[in-house]
């Protein structure tokens, strides 16, 4: 007797749907076999199968057992495969109605009490189920609001085992979950842990990070220890645009193949904000792994990737992030599959300006040789620096400033005119498929968007000459002047608006380390 169940594979971001045959061959052999390119995990799950039947109260099969897994070109890895192969096993000895299997796709990780386990990739094997127009998904209780986000799909959270086999046999009903998404999402789009009103002083950095959030600028802030460079950062995703709903999905979808999504979550509502530690290694922070899987460049999508002390992060670690950086996507290549996975991050980076932390500090004197300083400098690579547009310099705050009961600015209040700035850019560039925002475009788009007058041309040549900023410094220069002009309504790039981004290319200056 022959019985097929249906599963899903998830590679990259998107999901496969698996074909399991069960087998039931008889004779005086016994025995049970997987084949398919199935991984240990899935080898291993024969043991717990056979544990959860026989602890549920049924019989396992007393045959010899095949299980086949198409396409069998196609490896197989993970737990999760555990469920539908004992629904087989359970349907093939006819312990089981196998009628209605075709119509669903199951999966799950057994226990060996026959209770189920959370699996990874829940999002994108529903909106797989989906549009190859199953019936249901049957999944375990912590993934079932996950996968209820998509629509015309009836989603089924399972605790035990025993609940699908009743199911399947009609002695019990299952009630799909339903999730209001759009309801949910736009709830928990209002609550913040942080504010920038929390922050006494750096009025000069919060505008600096206001000019980031409204144009999708990197920046990099520089200053001593205990400057309050993390508190900034960290409060970034406060005052960017609100997570549009299907950022929303693609941000989610990334989670939900890596793991990352807590127990009986839905949507990720904020922008994610991600802060890997600098012993990261390559693979961690781009992606990668036998089969890949997404690194955190790829979960800071829609988002914000920090990266506190970038001079302690390995210079290849940094170095493979850069391509990415441009194409806003990362692609990792294995000998058998090639996977694109998104990458479209804002980079905030902060770093101390030398090993000691308090070179240009106004009241510490730094104990560091100028060579040391800039040997310290030069960990960050030029073409990475490249792709930073503001430089900011973070001073201490002083007692007086810390003491102030005065209130500062909320990030509600910024984040209005960061939405307002960015509706000007989503109009300029409603033309232009891939842009979205000033940081984004290409130099074609830079001489048609950020035309100066001659004034300006005299005052970007002048601060050239004096500050002997680099050349890459040009093209980043006019790009964080249109978008403070941007926050002025501003048509026209004025030379104000140009000294104030000249301002923000601290690194770029010949000679800044002494």
């Amino acid at each position: 007797m022959l019985v097929k169940v249906f599963g899903s594979a998830v590679y990259g971001v998107e999901a496969m749907t698996i074909t399991i045959e069960v087998d039931a061959q008889s004779g005086s052999q016994t025995g049970y076999f997987i084949v398919g390119l199935p991984d240990n995990a899935v080898k291993e799950s024969l043991e717990r199968i056979i544990a959860a039947i026989k602890n549920i109260g049924y019989e396992r099969p007393r045959t010899k057992v095949l299980v086949n897994m198409a396409p069998a070109d196609v490896r197989k890895a993970g737990s999760a495969y555990d469920l539908p192969i004992a629904l087989g096993m359970l349907a093939v000895s006819k312990q089981m109605n196998a009628d209605a299997l075709q119509d669903y796709i199951i999966m799950g990780e057994l226990s060996l009490d026959g209770s189920l386990q959370p699996i990874k990739g829940a999002l994108p094997i529903a909106i797989q189920a989906r549009a190859e127009k199953y019936k249901g998904l049957i999944l375990p209780a912590q993934n079932a609001r996950e996968g209820a986000l998509v629509n015309n799909l009836d989603v089924y959270g399972i605790n035990h085992i025993s609940e699908v086999v009743d199911f399947f046999n009609g002695k019990t009903e299952l009630k799909p979950v339903i999730v209001n998404t759009r309801e949910e999402f736009y709830d928990a789009q209002q609550h913040f842990d942080v504010d920038f009103n929390d922050v006494k002083g750096q009025e000069n950095v919060k505008r600096a990070l206001e000019i980031a959030a409204a144009g999708g600028h990197n920046a990099i802030l520089i200053g001593p220890p205990g400057a309050g460079k993390t508190m900034l950062a960290k409060r970034l995703p406060t005052v960017l645009p609100p997570i549009t709903l299907q950022e929303a999905l693609e941000t989610t979808k990334i989670h939900s193949v890596a793991g990352k999504l807590s127990s009986n979550s839905s949507l990720v509502a904020h922008r994610p904000f991600r802060s890997p530690h600098h012993t990261v290694s390559d693979a961690a922070l781009v992606g990668g792994g036998g089969i890949p899987q997404p690194g955190e460049i790829s979960l800071a999508h829609n988002g914000v990737l920090f990266l506190d002390e970038l001079p302690e992060f390995k210079r290849t670690a940094l170095e493979v992030m850069r391509q990415p950086m441009e194409e806003r996507r990362v692609t990792i290549s294995r000998a058998k599959v090639t996977l694109d996975f998104p990458a479209s991050f804002m980079l905030i980076a902060s770093m101390n300006p030398c090993p000691c932390g308090y070179f240009n500090h106004p009241e510490k004197e730094c104990t560091c040789a100028p060579v040391m300083v800039q040997r310290y400098l030069n960990k960050i690579s030029g073409p990475l620096l490249d792709r930073i547009d503001l430089h900011v310099e973070v001073t201490p705050v002083s007692f007086n400033e810390l003491s102030s009961q005065a209130t500062s600015e909320p990030s509600e209040k910024i984040r209005e005119r960061v939405i307002a700035a960015r509706d000007i850019q989503a109009k300029r560039f409603e033309n232009t498929p891939g842009i979205y925002c000033n940081a984004q475009m290409s130099s074609r788009q830079l001489k048609e968007v950020c035309v100066i007058n001659p004034i300006g041309q005299k005052l970007l040549k002048t601060a050239m000459d004096r500050l002997n900023l680099s050349a890459r410094a040009y093209d980043r220069i006019l790009k964080v002047s249109r978008t403070i002009a941007d926050l002025t309504a501003s048509e026209e790039i004025r030379p104000e608006h140009l000294a104030e981004a000249i301002q923000y290319r601290s690194l770029d200056r010949e000679g800044w380390a002494g």
